[in-house]
């Protein structure tokens, strides 16, 4: 939990030997709060909002990873095998709370919480691209399977930029620092960020990495990252970025325990406007081990 607001004053951010405040360490921003604002729905959710839903998902986390049946019946043939049980899984089990608000989303801005329309243009594209897509069944070529599957960046947008959960399991970071660059180390499929500190010089146009052209700079306690050049095959949330589109991320250490994670992204070709979010990333007082997705895999064979 974070700090009592007079105590977050009192609080320093610890400072690396370079004078800066110190964002290194493993950290998870593994949470329940879905992305986007169930309609209806106000931005907090009240402290009984809060007890029901976590209760919820404690049980059901408790019921799913219990042993299974040995004399249980064979699956029906064809049907999906899943997963043995949940032990293997680590969804959110807590509601995510910033400036000791329980939040109902992570996106923050618009004020309903949700994603803003897209323009009748990328809406125009979206639709041509579906079309496109729905021309091949989903195992045809490689290029059918998911980034993810293909082991090349890992699921839904853990990597960024905007950095947010899985929901699954291995919502984790390492985050490592020196005085020209910050290394950001995603948990899945082991996608590193390398952020470059200073005056931008940034890649041409036409050169768009996984994760874009990241550069970093202090302003007061925060790193504030500014990401352009997107690779356009890196979907967010089944939109993809256009060479406009920009990220700009904010790093707040605000605790003993927490990073304020805050996003903004202005893509003006896709979006009718700018919209963001805020994410807490919590101390993770554990290790991160490989996750050893690799090309030669069995996922796109099977």
């Amino acid at each position: 939990g974070l700090l009592s607001p007079a105590a977050a004053q009192q609080w320093q951010a610890p400072r690396t030997s370079h004078g800066h405040p110190d964002l290194q360490g493993n950290w998870s921003n593994q949470t329940m709060t879905p992305a986007e604002r169930p309609e209806g729905q106000g931005p907090m959710l009240t402290p009984e909002q809060v007890a029901r839903r976590e209760g919820r998902a404690e049980a059901a986390y408790e019921a799913g990873a219990s042993p299974s049946d040995p004399n249980r019946p064979p699956l029906e043939a064809g049907s999906a095998v899943g997963g043995y049980n949940r032990v293997y899984l680590d969804p959110g089990m807590l509601v995510a709370v910033v400036n000791g608000e329980p939040r109902s989303s992570l996106i923050t801005d618009p004020p309903d919480g949700r994603r803003p329309a897209l323009t009748a243009k990328a809406q125009q594209i979206r639709d041509e691209v579906q079309d496109f897509m729905e021309s091949f069944g989903p195992f045809d070529n490689p290029e059918n399977r998911t980034l993810a599957d293909r082991c090349i960046v890992g699921f839904g947008a853990h990597g960024g930029p905007p950095m947010t959960p899985n929901y699954g399991y291995n919502s984790n970071y390492t985050i490592v620092q020196t005085a020209d660059y910050v290394m950001i180390h995603a948990e899945m499929v082991h996608d590193t960020r390398i952020i470059r500190l200073g005056e931008p010089d940034r890649l041409p146009a036409y050169v768009r990495p996984w994760m874009g052209d990241s550069w970093g700079r202090w302003e007061g306690d925060a790193l504030v990252v500014e990401t352009r050049n997107i690779n356009p095959s890196q979907l967010f949330r089944g939109i993809a970025p256009t060479a406009e589109m920009k990220v700009i991320e904010r790093f707040t250490r605000v605790d003993e325990e927490t990073i304020l994670y805050e996003f903004t992204v202005d893509d003006p070709t896709v979006y009718t406007e700018t919209w963001g979010g805020q994410i807490p990333m919590t101390a993770l007082h554990d290790n991160l081990y490989e996750y050893a997705c690799q090309g030669g895999n069995y996922g796109p064979q099977n």
